[in-house]
């Protein structure tokens, strides 16, 4: 471990990055290589780890010589307090390392940590993911009236990753172009369906991926039209971010898309972000059911935006 612990060197930052990315494989990964962002799985064991969080780092330009690495720590059985002793660590461990590489120590003092807190508990996190923000007053820029559905079948995607459905056919996935705000990076990614057994392994699929599997959240809503019963099958998941599968989905009703699904990636940046979270998720996802032809060009669609906006304008007047 010479190499990731000593004075900082013009290609150090890069030395660093390739040997981090050797040495934890699949668990490193890169989030955006020109920003220098990047994310690690850590757990306290390989095997059957109980106890799991992702640090998340981006590396300034004039790190490691003056600056230290900005972070951000991301599990959802995580306290505040538990949260404030590592950082506390980390800050610890940068002071007594000024102007060295000190990623690699930051990382084994975290799993030291997870190791510590399994080995003093029987069991692991028994918690559900929450968002990192809690401000939910929001109303959408583009929120406007729509004719309910005449019956709304759901389904809830209770699933093992693990498991495949070999018996449906895996359709194409499309990426969408990622958006970035004040560190928070959002990305779209759509997949035609007609059955929840595609759903299902269109998040799977997508979870082999280890970027999109290491984003804080990965919302996602579908909508499947029914030829027989002329009903919509749909359903949403917030994965944590809270409320956003729903509002996701309505925008899908709204727009009256059918038979696809579109999942919302978002990686946490460490800066709240407020109301303009939901506005970059249902942006990107917005712009790839258009790009992918699922709906309106953007002049259109603002044209019915203002349409409908009116109606409801209209209609309050009534």
């Amino acid at each position: 471990m010479v190499g990731l612990h000593r004075p900082a060197t013009p290609t150090c930052m890069t030395e660093e990055i390739e040997a981090l990315s050797a040495i934890y494989g699949d668990e490193w990964c890169t989030i955006d290589e020109d920003a220098k962002v990047f994310c690690i799985q850590i757990s306290d064991c390989l095997e059957k780890p109980k106890w799991r969080l992702c640090l998340q780092v981006i590396l300034p330009p004039e790190y490691p010589t003056t600056a230290p690495p900005i972070y951000q720590i991301n599990a959802p059985w995580l306290s505040g307090q538990e949260y404030a002793e590592l950082a506390n660590y980390l800050e610890e461990l940068y002071v007594q390392n000024l102007g060295e590489s000190i990623l690699y120590l930051w990382v084994e003092k975290i799993r030291e940590f997870l190791i510590e807190k399994s080995q003093s508990s029987d069991s692991g996190p028994d918690v559900k993911k929450i968002t990192e923000e809690t401000d939910l007053e929001y109303e959408e820029n583009f929120s406007l009236e729509y004719q309910p559905l005449r019956e709304c079948a759901a389904v809830t995607l209770n699933f093992d990753l693990s498991e495949s459905q070999e018996d449906e056919e895996l359709p194409p996935i499309y990426h969408g172009n990622p958006i970035t705000d004040r560190r928070s990076t959002f990305q779209a990614h759509l997949a035609p369906v007609v059955s929840p057994k595609q759903v299902k392994n269109v998040i799977a699929e997508l979870y082999k991926n280890k970027k999109i599997a290491s984003a804080t959240h990965n919302i996602y809503a579908y909508r499947i039209y029914c030829e027989d019963k002329q009903t919509f099958l749909q359903d949403c998941e917030d994965d944590g971010e809270t409320a956003a599968g729903g509002r996701l989905l309505h925008l899908m009703q709204i727009l009256d898309v059918r038979n696809v699904l579109v999942v919302v990636s978002r990686w946490y940046g460490g800066i709240l972000l407020g109301p303009d979270r939901f506005k970059h998720i249902n942006n990107c996802a917005r712009n790839i059911l258009v790009e992918q032809n699922y709906t309106k060009s953007p002049e259109n669609l603002s044209k019915q935006l203002g349409k409908n906006k009116r109606i409801r304008k209209d209609k309050k007047k009534m």
